[in-house]
């Protein structure tokens, strides 16, 4: 039986690539927390999943970053019909939801736990060689932004015609500053056309002083972490360099099972993989000469990872003294800030390089300088204040639609829930707990122990405690009911499920 080296091995000579058809395979890795977009990026609502800059969010527009993508004479590409996304448990049904609003049909990997980006580059590998085809695969993080798609794109066939060739390929970004929130690509010999390197070094995040040094010798890019590769060949540079790594991967696939959409790796194999990043598993220790040349093409498209406020108040226009506001926002005598609100009035008087991000249930209030901190700042949230404000929003998006928490007190809680046309919360009951709901909009179908029926606006109806029941939006509108819960506990893991629509087993 051949190794996965010897099948990469095979007609990869690079320089090869004359006359012929590529296809290349989307990835999208979407396993990002955006601890330091907090309060606004939860980790049960990341940043890949929220409108940070537009109505659109990250993963959306990410989506769509090949839509139109044309090869040359010399090269004809075409794009595989099905993404690939890999992501968490916890993110699948809003990641499906968001995909399918920009029309993109995917092949969905749920990871069960956080392995970082070698392993959940290795199970997409593993998903796109399943049908025996061997596409070049480009690998985009799902929470980054580019402003110039059509550079993108330019970039990416460029990278394109070394990876058919064997080449793992990355997209280095030429720096515009001395960035210290960065790692970096010491760039090599010149390698082909179109301003293409080897790769000499990966390099660490610097600091000030380093990083301005890099950025004086024009010998460093910024690391997009994006990269393109066959995915044949990085199987086998992950055999080779990582074996422990692609045999738990390896495990995982083969013990996983589809679930509708969605494909589930085995959890005890996948949970066994070292956690590791593709730049340390593999992209350090590549050389042009051996096995797997290691090459990187230029990228000058308006990147930046979005891993700050100060990186999204540096993209977004700007008022005359340097502003970003969204949402309800004043600016009085202040410049170079950024307010963000969810909902209530930030009005900022005599400020300058300040942060402020509102929501429902926290606010920031940062120098602009210190917000490369904020993760270590929630870390110390969770510490002293529990998990509620660092996991979840108020507002929690579920596959049926969302709930916000309004009000709560020791005996009693009171959400507003909105359930999506054609949809249904699973028919369940509690064991601590009565519910009262009141239709403010749209139509109810619902089941309350052996009785069905509809409800309308400001008709209303109660669950008793213990008691078997179900919601559903029969309509073609969005259904929204004030729900008041009343009992001795009234946590979200107080639900046992007899049906459900989609998979679930513990809350809802």
């Amino acid at each position: 039986m051949k190794t996965q080296v010897e099948d990469a091995n095979k007609d990869t000579t690079i320089g090869a690539s004359q006359n012929r058809q590529i296809v290349l395979q989307p990835v999208i890795l979407a396993g990002g927390s955006g601890t330091r977009l907090w309060p606004l990026s939860r980790e049960q609502f990341p940043k890949q999943l929220i409108g940070l800059l537009s109505d659109e969010t990250l993963l959306e527009s990410t989506a769509r970053r090949l839509d139109g993508l044309v090869g040359t004479a010399a090269m004809a590409v075409m794009v595989a019909e099905k993404t690939i996304l890999v992501c968490g448990e916890s993110h699948r049904f809003m990641s499906a939801e968001q995909l399918r609003r920009v029309d993109k049909p995917a092949h969905i990997v749920l990871e069960p736990a956080a392995r970082n980006t070698a392993p959940a580059l290795t199970a997409a590998a593993l998903a796109v060689r399943a049908d025996g085809s061997d596409p070049v695969m480009v690998v985009m993080p799902a929470d980054h932004l580019v402003t110039d798609t059509e550079a993108f794109k330019t970039a990416v066939i460029s990278a394109a015609t070394h990876a058919a060739d064997g080449a793992i390929v990355t997209l280095g970004v030429v720096p515009r500053r001395a960035e210290i929130g960065y790692g970096y690509i010491k760039v090599g010999a010149p390698f082909g056309a179109n301003g293409t390197h080897v790769i000499d070094r990966f390099v660490e995040k610097p600091h000030q002083e380093l990083a301005e040094r890099y950025l004086q010798s024009g010998e460093y890019w910024w690391n997009s972490g994006i990269f393109v590769v066959r995915a044949s060949v990085w199987l086998a540079a992950i055999e080779a360099l990582r074996p422990e790594i692609f045999t738990a991967c390896q495990a995982a696939y083969t013990e996983g099972v589809v679930d509708g959409p969605f494909f589930r790796l085995d959890s005890s194999a996948f949970e066994a993989c070292p956690v590791d990043s593709i730049d340390y598993a593999v992209m350090e220790q590549l050389s042009v000469d051996g096995a797997f040349p290691g090459v990187v093409v230029p990228l000058i498209a308006g990147w930046s990872d979005i891993g700050s406020w100060d990186a999204i108040w540096e993209v977004m226009p700007k008022d005359h003294d340097g502003n970003v506001g969204r949402g309800r926002v004043i600016f009085e005598d202040t410049n170079s800030s950024f307010a963000h609100s969810e909902g209530r009035l930030i009005a900022c008087l005599g400020l300058r390089d300040v942060v402020v991000v509102e929501t429902p249930d926290a606010i920031l209030v940062a120098d602009k300088h210190h917000v490369q901190n904020v993760k270590a700042l929630v870390s110390r949230i969770r510490l002293e204040q529990g998990d509620d404000e660092v996991a979840n929003h108020r507002k929690v998006h579920r596959p049926w639609g969302y709930y916000d928490s309004i009000d709560s007190s020791e005996r009693f809680q009171v959400k507003r829930i909105v359930v999506n046309p054609g949809t249904s919360l699973s028919l369940q009951m509690h064991y601590h707990r009565a519910e009262h709901w009141i239709v403010v909009r749209g139509t109810a179908k619902v089941v309350c122990g052996e009785e069905v029926f509809l409800l309308t606006e400001n008709q209303s109806t109660f669950i008793p405690l213990g008691t078997t029941h179900r919601l559903e939006n029969p309509g073609k509108t969005p259904l929204e009911i004030i729900e008041v819960q009343s009992g001795s506990y009234l946590g979200e893991d107080d639900i046992v499920r007899f049906e459900d629509n989609y998979g679930r087993v513990a809350t809802n």
